[in-house]
């Protein structure tokens, strides 16, 4: 039996006092950071608010998770954010953050590969960079525009090993960034109440599949049979980023997306010979139309994917949606 499991060592008393222990390091924590709200904040702030496109925060591991829920509080705060993985960004996801977006990025100890990995491209195409560290003198924060500082003199963990007070903090400054934003964009009450066409919230409960997808000719279909040139043709003139492959009665087979593109050119496979079936992917997964806009978002993020079909009960082939539809849509 796993001795942190043995029942026989547990102790109410040695419970307590560390629930009390942790609590305390993490409001101390949290409470050392009120003294770093200073000019790196107010101009983070402002790069924010000026930023024409959209703010993508990323983090690996347990930063991750608190990414995950910064973007979230933006987006519903009324800054347009999203979450980009970072090992999925250096294997084309990188291509959904351009010029005009700011890069949000934590790491604790700011030495994350997969995240100091994507810094060169994101220069060069001049995107700004705003790191969220728990050391100033890290290689992420000597490379960022703007540098956060959410360090912690301990974790709550008894070993100072597992990610705790750390991860609060930084969650603590990701909400204050949100809460300075909210204010400065004057987003009220009124617009949280809106449901149509701003209030992220009320869309994100109101608004359905079948009200951001693209129907009928706007979808890109091909049978299993087309070769594979004219389904990338068919593809790009799509605008999806994905084509379908069906069979004559429009059920869905498969599906081919920029992604299966850039892995066959990674493979080095002819896609000049063989038909689309040789490199689809086949039984994608898919969503109905009645489903909540909000429930695809949640699919894509979970499933690391950027597009969605869209079938009816007998997997017919009535639509599709992306994440920019998403965006359009304002369900992010």
């Amino acid at each position: 039996m796993n001795p942190s499991t043995n029942p026989h060592r547990f102790s109410p008393e040695r419970a307590l006092e560390l629930g009390r222990q942790t609590l305390s390091i993490e409001a101390a924590a949290v409470e050392a950071l009120k003294c770093r709200i200073n000019g790196d904040f107010a101009r983070a702030v402002e790069l924010i608010l000026n930023c024409h496109g959209r703010l993508i925060v990323s983090g690996m591991g347990k930063s991750g998770h608190i990414a995950r829920k910064i973007a979230a509080t933006m987006a519903s705060t009324g800054t347009p954010a999203y979450f980009v993985h970072p090992a999925e960004a250096s294997h084309g996801d990188l291509g959904m953050i351009t010029r005009d977006d700011v890069l949000l990025a934590l790491s604790n100890s700011g030495e994350s590969g997969e995240l100091l990995s994507i810094l060169p491209a994101l220069k060069r195409q001049g995107a700004k960079i705003i790191s969220m560290t728990g050391a100033p003198t890290s290689t992420l924060a000597r490379e960022a525009d703007i540098h956060l500082d959410a360090g912690v003199e301990q974790e709550a963990c008894p070993h100072n090993l597992a990610p705790t007070a750390s991860t609060t903090a930084a969650l603590a400054l990701g909400d204050a960034l949100a809460v300075a934003l909210l204010d400065a964009r004057g987003f009220g009450p009124e617009d949280f109440a809106r449901s149509h066409p701003g209030g992220s919230l009320g869309r994100r409960l109101l608004t359905h599949v079948r009200d951001v997808m693209r129907a009928d000719d706007k979808v890109p279909a091909v049978t299993p049979a087309t070769p594979i040139t004219d389904a990338i043709i068919a593809m790009s003139r799509g605008g999806l980023g994905l084509v379908a492959v069906t069979d004559p009665a429009n059920v869905v087979l498969g599906i081919f997306t920029d992604g299966d593109l850039r892995r066959a050119f990674e493979k080095r496979i002819d896609l000049q010979q063989g038909d689309i079936a040789s490199v689809m992917h086949p039984n994608p997964r898919t969503i109905s139309p009645e489903r909540l806009a909000v429930e695809a978002v949640e699919m894509m993020e979970r499933l690391r994917i950027n597009a969605l079909l869209v079938v009816d009960a007998e997997n017919h082939l009535i639509g599709a949606l992306n994440m920019h539809d998403l965006f359009t849509a304002k369900v992010i």
